[in-house]
């Protein structure tokens, strides 16, 4: 009985888990319907609440700011709207800070959580994964001899949070994984492993150990 037992929650959990992580967006971009006037909300034309207009409203935003800025009209129109953040002193603090990281970590022709690291840390001879996020900028090119790399140490089981290290280069070693993938394995705290792939000999002696 406890074989079965165990096999059913092996079944159910996940299934559960992500139910319940999918409602929990769903109901949070619902919460967009609140920018609506009373008179004009699903609830009351309709007479009801129905899950996921919220969410179908979110994304329909979304993708009509992308496609209306993507003209050189909307390109106006955003340059005006950063223009006038710009005079507001303390927005204008906090609107550029978030959009530097935005464009940097959506931007696709940028380093940043493309490649997942193997580095020591936090001593050595300890090891854990690490997503690089680029290279050191600014006034601390020099004070850092030699070539080095920024990189991204993620904690367990929230990714979310982690610690920003500057590395030596030939401290870390690149790894065939991808980033979804090291993430997964991340999050399980090490009990999701990802497919062991043959790494080409030229690669593997890159990679080796010093």
């Amino acid at each position: 009985m406890k074989k079965y037992f165990i096999t059913g929650l092996l079944i159910w959990v996940p299934l559960a888990m992500t139910v319940w992580v999918l409602s929990l967006i769903v109901r949070t971009m619902d919460q967009s319907l609140l920018l609506l006037p009373n008179t004009i909300r699903p609830e009351t034309l309709l007479g009801f609440y129905i899950p996921g207009i919220g969410a179908i409203l979110t994304l329909l935003v979304v993708f009509l700011t992308g496609l209306i800025t993507a003209n050189i009209i909307g390109q106006r129109l955003v340059r005006f709207w950063e223009s006038a953040l710009a005079r507001i002193p303390v927005v204008k603090s906090v609107y550029y800070s978030v959009k530097q990281v935005s464009d940097t970590l959506f931007s696709s022709s940028g380093e940043a959580f493309r490649k997942a690291l193997l580095v020591q840390y936090p001593r050595p001879g300890s090891w854990t994964i690490a997503f690089m996020t680029g290279q050191p900028g600014g006034d601390v090119v020099q004070h850092l001899q030699g070539d080095y790399v920024s990189v991204y140490v993620p904690t367990t089981p929230n990714p979310t949070s982690g610690f920003f290290l500057m590395m030596p280069r030939q401290d870390v070693i690149e790894l065939s994984m991808s980033v979804d993938e090291a993430l997964k394995y991340i999050i399980s705290m090490g009990v999701v492993a990802p497919p062991q792939r043959r790494i080409p000999e030229t690669r593997a002696g890159q990679n080796q150990l010093q």
